[in-house]
Parts: C-alpha cells; sequence; structure tokens
C-alpha cells in the first residue's frame, strides 16, 4: 500500500553544538539570527510552504523550552506596549510566528545512542505506520527555494519511493568535507560516500539534511546499528533501504548553506541579508568599501 504523503516535518537541533560554545550553552544552535529571524523559522517556513502541517522539532532539554517560547510565546506586554506607543506594526512579525501551523517540541530520547539519527528516531511516536515524513537537519539553509515542497512533489511523481533526498553539486575539490552520493539507474541512490578523496569520488554530488523518508527508515535507525564513532547515521539508514527499494535523489534548484559551523553560519547570514534585508545595499556597499 502506498505511503500517505506528508503532513509532518521532523526538524532536528539536539547536538551539542560545541563549536559554537559558550553561546550554544545557553541558546540552540538553530535559534541564532538570520535577519532577525532566527535559523529554525527560516526551516519552519520552509516546511509550511511544502504543505506541512505538523511541525516536531527535537531539542535537547535545554532548547525544548526556549522553543517553546519562540513558537508560543504571544509577549502580550510587549503587545500592549507597542500598541500604546503607535508601533502596533511591529508586532505582525510575532503573530506570524503564533500564526504557524502545530509546533510539537520534544527532547531527544537520552537512552539512544549520540548520531544525527537518534533524533528523528525520538518522535518515531509521532509517525503513523502508513505515512510519509519530511526530516531536516536545521543545519542546513536553502535559499531561493523550498526543498521540502519539491521533497513532496516528487513523491507525488514516485509513490514508489521509499525515501527521496535532496542533493548539491560541489565543486570536487570540497567533496572530502560532505557525503557523496553514487548513483545508480538514472537518479536512484546506490550509496553514499563519506568524505571520499578526490581521486575516489563516485561523483560531485553531495547530500545534505533534506529527507523526504518512510517508516521503514525506523528498522535501521536502532540502537544496535551504529556506524561511524559509534554513531546513529541517518544516511547509513537510508543506504540500507537503498538495497532493497527505490530510494530517489533530487538536485536542488537552490542554493544549499550549512550554518554547522561559525564560519559558514556567517557566510548564510551575509547571504541572507543581501537578498533579503532592505539594509543589505548599505552592507554590501560597506564590504566594497572595505577592499
Amino acid at each position: 500500500m502506498p505511503h500517505k504523503l506528508p503532513t509532518k516535518a521532523i526538524i532536528t537541533d539536539a547536538g551539542f553544538a560545541s563549536r559554537y560554545l559558550p553561546i550554544t550553552k545557553t541558546i540552540p544552535k538553530a535559534m541564532l539570527p538570520i535577519g532577525n529571524r532566527p535559523v529554525m523559522q527560516l526551516v519552519v517556513e520552509e516546511c509550511i510552504e511544502a504543505g506541512i502541517t505538523h511541525i516536531i522539532i527535537v531539542a535537547t532539554p535545554e532548547g525544548k523550552p526556549i522553543y517553546e517560547d519562540y513558537f508560543n510565546n504571544a509577549v502580550n506586554r510587549i503587545r500592549k506596549q507597542l500598541a500604546a506607543q503607535g508601533k502596533s506594526d511591529r508586532y505582525e512579525v510575532v503573530q506570524q510566528v503564533l500564526d504557524f501551523p502545530k509546533v510539537t517540541v520534544i527532547e531527544q530520547d537520552p537512552s539512544l545512542p549520540y548520531g544525527n539519527g537518534s533524533p528523528i528516531v525520538s518522535a518515531r511516536d509521532y509517525i503513523g505506520d502508513s505515512e510519509a515524513f519530511i526530516a531536516i537537519y536545521s543545519d542546513d539553509l536553502i535559499f531561493g527555494t523550498s526543498d521540502a515542497k519539491a521533497l513532496v512533489d516528487a513523491f507525488k511523481k514516485r509513490p514508489d519511493a521509499h525515501a527521496i533526498i535532496m542533493a548539491q553539486e560541489i565543486p570536487r575539490d570540497q567533496v572530502t568535507k560532505y557525503g557523496i552520493i553514487k548513483l545508480k539507474n538514472g537518479n536512484q541512490l546506490d550509496h553514499i560516500v563519506e568524505k571520499p578523496s578526490v581521486e575516489n569520488t563516485p561523483s560531485t554530488l553531495a547530500s545534505y539534511g533534506r529527507y523526504l523518508l518512510t517508516p521503514e527508515v525506523f528498522e535501521f535507525l536502532a540502537p544496535d546499528n551504529t556506524g561511524l564513532d559509534n554513531e546513529l547515521w541517518t544516511v547509513d539508514a537510508i543506504t540500507r533501504i537503498a538495497g532493497r527499494s527505490p530510494v530517489y535523489v533530487e538536485k536542488t534548484k537552490g542554493t544549499w548553506m550549512t550554518t554547522g559551523d561559525p564560519k559558514n553560519y556567517f557566510l548564510a547570514h551575509l547571504e541572507y541579508v543581501l537578498q533579503h534585508e532592505d539594509y543589505g545595499g548599505d552592507v554590501l556597499k560597506y564590504l566594497k568599501e572595505r577592499k
């Protein structure tokens, strides 16, 4: 029986974010700002564009109350003060967040191994046995399109898919940094090679944190299926699915940028400001003058 179209998305931000310490001991990494919105909001908006109606954020114990506050607290004292000052228009961006579809925040199951697959497993009870779902790492931002929507649209065309993953072509000299895709039968996944050498890379097509998955993935995201560094890896589970069922690869029509470390976060933030903020022109002028 074909799986139902996705209406739910699991977004993960449950790691230590040690490269961002000390700030991430207090603030979840995906709450760092991009313009005047946090990274997490941009990811949630991408899901909304895809028609997702229930978003499950998997957080650390410290991050859970922060996300719950952000997506649910109406801050009425601020709203009233702005109204008294004749500045109610400034509250509109807060109301937009409050009007988002259902957002549920949970903690990652502490009994699970470390690894990027564990937050997805932690949300297992929210996924029905016959429904596909979107899984997103909040480290990754997509500019110019909604990858979540591309995944849903691809699934409509390929109901036989047991998973669909997004990918982007990268320069060959960067393949040593990412999981690189080997294809078969056109656009089906054969397997993913983690950080291959330039000489031995199977392609220049990099996988990143945008997946459409089916509950089959939970067979392989089990505590006894750890891989490299004793971690539970989502791509390992997807590769095992590809060994017996169709897993398709879709190339993004946008631009993927990671925020996984301070340098790349800064570059993604800069790109967003230049594209979307009304002061982007001033920033560009400043950078040119700095030369």
